[in-house]
């Protein structure tokens, strides 16, 4: 007895992994823009491991709190910088994809607590990184963002 078709995913292409993941290259620009912003996750990661004292205002005093929070930006820049090198290593698009789009809330998230924290001179940097990452994001999924169906949760 065969199911009926509303059991069926409807999936629109190329938001399925098959296709995604043989889609064309990518872009030099997308390439770069994951490269450098990996590169500067990690520049970050380790800026705050060996001098805490740069992630806060100067004359601030280094607690323990601080160094714990500096922990964990050390673990999750490190984590996301080494997945998307990974993951546009190994070609993985559907990875890559999420990771980008992780990434570009990452950034703008902070971009918006620099904004309300008065760090002026940081604002525009991690805005631009965030929206190119979100940019990049779009020409790898290869059709805008809302546009891709859930594989659990399809639209009909």
């Amino acid at each position: 007895m065969s199911q009926p078709s509303y059991f069926q995913p409807v999936v629109k292409s190329p938001a399925n992994s098959e296709s995604l993941e043989s889609a064309a290259p990518l872009p030099w620009w997308v390439s770069a823009i994951v490269i450098i912003g990996a590169l500067l996750m990690i520049l970050g990661a380790v800026i705050a491991l060996v001098n805490p004292a740069l992630l806060i205002a100067p004359l601030e005093p280094i607690t323990p709190g601080v160094r714990v929070y500096a922990g964990y930006l050390v673990s999750r820049n490190l984590a996301i910088g080494v997945m998307l090198l990974s993951a546009l290593s190994i070609r993985a698009r559907s990875a890559l994809l999420t990771l980008m789009v992780l990434t570009a809330l990452i950034q703008l998230l902070d971009a918006l607590l620099d904004c309300f924290e008065g760090r002026w001179a940081l604002v525009p940097v991690v805005g631009i990184l965030g929206i190119a990452f979100l940019t990049g994001a779009v020409r790898v999924a290869g059709q805008p963002l809302r546009e891709i169906a859930s594989r659990r949760n399809p639209r009909r």
